[in-house]
């Protein structure tokens, strides 16, 4: 994992704690922001989207406490991409949801979303992205592996 430098981590948690407090019209938010950018994963999304905003929320701060201890992280993020690829999340959804974020960020911050917030979460998210999809490489591999052989 990249390890990320503590200006940028303290910049994320900060901008984060900013918005958290409301967490459930960041999420939907998100999610409009998300399914405008992309109307084709709209079909990834069956569920209660209130549900999914709360998860998504939980999922963001506690992945933010977890930044300066890669050890615990890597493996959340691992499982977390094995999982999502298993629900149909490909690759180059990523790079959507990224922006996504960003663009909720923006909206959600204001003139406290300056360039250096930015690059901070742009980084941040980088990163997080990169260990989800080694974690469903990972999980498609396993798939590919006969059982007699994963036994």
């Amino acid at each position: 994992m990249t390890t990320l430098d503590t200006d940028k981590i303290d910049l994320v948690r900060r901008s984060w704690a900013l918005v958290a407090p409301y967490k459930t019209a960041v999420a939907a938010l998100f999610y409009r922001h998300l399914l405008t950018l992309d109307p084709a994963l709209k079909p990834l999304f069956n569920g209660d989207m209130a549900v999914q905003g709360e998860k998504l929320m939980s999922m963001i701060g506690a992945a933010l406490t977890l930044l300066d201890r890669p050890a615990q992280l890597l493996p959340v993020l691992h499982s977390l991409g094995g999982r999502h690829h298993g629900y149909g999340v490909r690759d180059s959804h990523y790079a959507v949801v990224g922006q996504a974020l960003l663009q909720t960020l923006q909206d959600g911050l204001a003139d406290a979303f300056t360039h250096g917030v930015r690059a901070a979460w742009t980084s941040v998210y980088g990163v997080l992205a990169s260990e989800m999809m080694a974690g469903a490489a990972a999980a498609l591999r396993s798939d590919r592996v006969p059982q007699t052989l994963a036994a």
